[in-house]
Protein backbone atom coordinates (compact mmCIF):
# COMPACT_ATOMS: atom_id res chain seq x y z
CA UNK A 1 0.00 0.00 0.00
CA UNK A 2 1.71 3.60 -0.94
CA UNK A 3 2.62 5.97 1.85
CA UNK A 4 1.41 9.28 2.35
CA UNK A 5 2.23 11.83 4.90
CA UNK A 6 0.32 14.46 6.50
CA UNK A 7 1.45 17.63 7.96
CA UNK A 8 -0.86 18.95 11.37
CA UNK A 9 -0.63 20.58 14.42
CA UNK A 10 0.95 18.40 17.42
CA UNK A 11 -2.61 19.03 19.01
CA UNK A 12 -4.64 17.53 16.09
CA UNK A 13 -1.59 14.53 15.73
CA UNK A 14 -2.21 13.82 19.57
CA UNK A 15 -6.22 13.98 19.43
CA UNK A 16 -6.32 11.82 15.96
CA UNK A 17 -4.14 9.19 18.17
CA UNK A 18 -6.39 9.03 20.82
CA UNK A 19 -9.80 8.89 18.84
CA UNK A 20 -7.90 6.05 17.05
CA UNK A 21 -6.75 4.12 19.91
CA UNK A 22 -10.72 4.83 21.40
CA UNK A 23 -11.86 2.72 18.29
CA UNK A 24 -9.80 0.22 17.83
CA UNK A 25 -8.19 1.45 14.68
CA UNK A 26 -5.12 3.23 13.56
CA UNK A 27 -4.90 7.37 11.87
CA UNK A 28 -3.98 5.67 8.91
CA UNK A 29 -7.37 3.35 8.75
CA UNK A 30 -9.29 6.04 10.42
CA UNK A 31 -8.38 9.08 7.86
CA UNK A 32 -9.39 6.16 5.31
CA UNK A 33 -12.77 5.65 6.69
CA UNK A 34 -13.41 9.78 6.46
CA UNK A 35 -12.45 9.93 3.09
CA UNK A 36 -14.33 7.12 2.33
CA UNK A 37 -17.75 8.70 3.91
CA UNK A 38 -17.02 12.16 2.23
CA UNK A 39 -16.85 10.57 -1.13
CA UNK A 40 -19.87 8.41 -0.72
CA UNK A 41 -21.93 11.37 1.04
CA UNK A 42 -20.71 13.41 -2.47
CA UNK A 43 -22.33 10.92 -4.68
CA UNK A 44 -24.99 10.17 -2.50
CA UNK A 45 -25.76 14.33 -2.21
CA UNK A 46 -25.71 14.37 -5.82
CA UNK A 47 -28.17 11.66 -6.85
CA UNK A 48 -30.73 12.48 -4.46
CA UNK A 49 -32.04 15.39 -3.86
CA UNK A 50 -34.46 16.02 -0.97
CA UNK A 51 -37.63 17.68 -0.64
CA UNK A 52 -36.96 21.32 0.93
CA UNK A 53 -37.99 21.30 4.97
CA UNK A 54 -41.32 22.73 6.05
CA UNK A 55 -40.11 25.97 6.81
CA UNK A 56 -38.19 26.34 3.52
CA UNK A 57 -41.97 25.47 2.24
CA UNK A 58 -43.54 28.22 3.95
CA UNK A 59 -40.95 30.92 3.37
CA UNK A 60 -41.30 29.89 0.06
CA UNK A 61 -42.90 32.67 -1.91
CA UNK A 62 -41.39 35.62 0.42
CA UNK A 63 -38.23 35.53 -2.15
CA UNK A 64 -38.06 34.42 -5.39
CA UNK A 65 -36.59 31.48 -5.81
CA UNK A 66 -36.49 27.77 -8.31
CA UNK A 67 -38.86 25.79 -6.38
CA UNK A 68 -35.75 22.83 -8.00
CA UNK A 69 -33.48 23.87 -5.62
CA UNK A 70 -32.83 22.12 -2.50
CA UNK A 71 -32.32 23.83 0.77
CA UNK A 72 -28.49 23.29 0.70
CA UNK A 73 -28.79 24.99 -2.83
CA UNK A 74 -30.62 27.86 -1.44
CA UNK A 75 -27.86 28.18 1.44
CA UNK A 76 -24.93 27.96 -0.49
CA UNK A 77 -26.58 30.83 -3.12
CA UNK A 78 -27.33 32.67 0.09
CA UNK A 79 -23.79 32.41 1.44
CA UNK A 80 -22.12 33.09 -1.67
CA UNK A 81 -24.39 36.36 -2.43
CA UNK A 82 -23.45 37.56 1.35
CA UNK A 83 -19.86 37.21 0.37
CA UNK A 84 -20.13 39.89 -2.62
CA UNK A 85 -21.57 42.52 -0.83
Amino acid sequence: MPKLTLSADQDVIERAKRLAEERGTSVSAMFSQYVEALSTAGRADSQTRRKPAPITRRLRGLAKVSPKQTDRELYEAAIAQKGRR
